[in-house]
């Protein structure tokens, strides 16, 4: 029987169904569950002394493309538009091969424990010279986070209309027959599961009404969960309108893309009725606002999601859109803008971190994480509250507002994965030279 004890915690913030914070507590992991909190607690295991610290679920990221780590701040890229900005890099990733995969989704799930998270999605759409999906999953079981990779896919390329060079896009039928393969080999439903496979289409955009179709009707015979882009900007809306006839919700909803096993990225543009739609049927949303930040997208109404009942969480969308994949700076955007947008009073840090957590782990289909109750998955960060950054804050819950952004400690299924803010499962700096050379590679050529 494995135990770890976390001792003498400042705070625990629980995220449980009562939001209970506990001061002065213990938190008790036992063979990869949380097996109990309170004061006082025993374990003939390690210990750690949380005095001085903030304790809260692992953050949960709800959207990313990890391969994109390779192509941060590309000259012609950085200032661009969404439909710029894809047509600049899209030559770039073609020359991508299984090694550009494997590094990068080392690099940026390492980047992203750093920054608390426990549990992160992938969307990997693109599928260059051998490249498969399992290059990412084996990189995130060396790591050590919990994964949610998706197969994603691209089937309209530019001599048809669509916005990929045709080096890129594979052929339906050989997509849906990939899409049964990793989900066969991969995909695991089991509660406390390290990988479950989603099915992902990369955008209305870029795969045929077809394939959105068969992908939805393939993933509710599998029982998986489905994931695309959605109503990102404006460029976007008037895409679908021309194209389709009608807004990207409703062509959503016509093609089976609504329900609880469904969740979109970015959502900027949803109009009130889309709202709705998305409540009613309790459809996800991965809110990236870094990225819509920087692509210029807008600011998506997470304040009116949330109040009409849609299910939010925090996407750090991929590194070459946002450029950092830091969950903790990512909610703290998540907050300022809501804010921005409708008034200081419109989102508290404490709303913000249970997007971070708990909202994102219920979007991913994962009840069992995202919260520190009894029972649940032993996925904990440790957030040292002693530093410059949180001095001469009166809450130490306010880590949005006053506190670090990187992890002292992490632990995803009782397993630690950052020990006093280094990673613990890799060699990092070995990493790093690997993913520089491989980037200035692609740079050169």
């Amino acid at each position: 029987m494995s135990e770890i004890l976390i001792q003498n915690a400042s705070c625990i913030l629980t995220m449980d169904d009562q939001r209970r914070d506990l001061r002065g507590a213990d938190i008790l992991i036992r063979n990869g569950a949380i097996a109990a909190l309170g004061t006082g607690l025993k374990t003939s295991g390690e210990t750690f002394d949380a005095r001085g610290c903030l304790v809260t679920p692992g953050l949960v990221n709800t959207h990313h493309h990890l391969y994109q780590n390779l192509t941060r701040a590309v000259p012609g890229a950085q200032d661009a538009l969404l439909f710029g900005w894809l047509q600049r890099l899209y030559p770039i990733w073609s020359r991508f091969g299984p090694e550009e995969m494997f590094v990068s989704a080392q690099l940026g799930l390492a980047e992203l424990a750093l920054s608390g998270c426990t549990l992160s999605a992938d969307h990997l759409y693109l599928y260059p010279n051998g490249s498969r999906l399992e290059d990412t999953i084996h990189a995130a079981r060396e790591v050590g986070l919990r994964f949610q990779p998706t197969r994603g896919a691209m089937s309209i390329g530019e001599s048809d209309g669509g916005l990929p060079p045709d080096s890129l896009v594979e052929k339906e039928a050989a997509i849906l027959e990939d899409m049964i393969r990793v989900v066969d080999g991969f995909h695991d439903p089991s509660e406390g599961s390290m990988c479950r496979v989603g099915l992902a289409p990369c955008s209305p955009f870029s795969v045929s009404r077809d394939l959105m179709r068969d992908a939805a009707l393939l993933a509710r015979d599998k029982g998986v969960m489905l994931h695309t882009h959605l109503a990102e900007n404006d460029e976007d809306i008037a895409y679908s309108e021309a194209k389709f006839g009608c807004r990207p919700g409703q062509y959503a909803e016509e093609l089976g893309w609504t329900g609880d096993d469904v969740w979109h990225a970015h959502c900027v543009k949803l109009d009130e009725s889309e709202i709705a739609l998305f409540a009613r049927t309790r459809t996800g949303v991965a809110h990236c606002p870094c990225s819509n930040c920087r692509l210029g997208s807008g600011i998506a109404p997470v304040r009116q999601m949330r109040d009409a009942g849609v299910p939010v969480g925090i996407g750090v969308d991929g590194s070459a859109s946002n450029d950092i994949a830091n969950m903790m700076q990512e909610a703290r955007q998540a907050m300022l803008l809501q804010r921005v947008a409708n008034g200081a009073d419109a989102m508290s840090p404490l709303e913000a971190l249970e997007i971070a957590t708990r909202g994102g782990a219920d979007i991913l289909g994962r009840p069992d994480c995202g919260r520190l109750e009894p029972g649940k998955r032993a996925d904990i960060a440790v957030w040292d509250m002693t530093g410059a950054a949180a001095s001469g804050s009166w809450d130490p819950a306010a880590l949005l507002l006053a506190g670090p952004s990187q992890v002292k400690h992490l632990f995803v299924e009782g397993r630690q994965v950052v020990r006093y803010g280094e990673i613990a499962t890799l060699d990092l700096p070995n990493l790093l030279e690997r993913h520089r050379s491989l980037a200035l590679k692609l740079a050169e050529g």
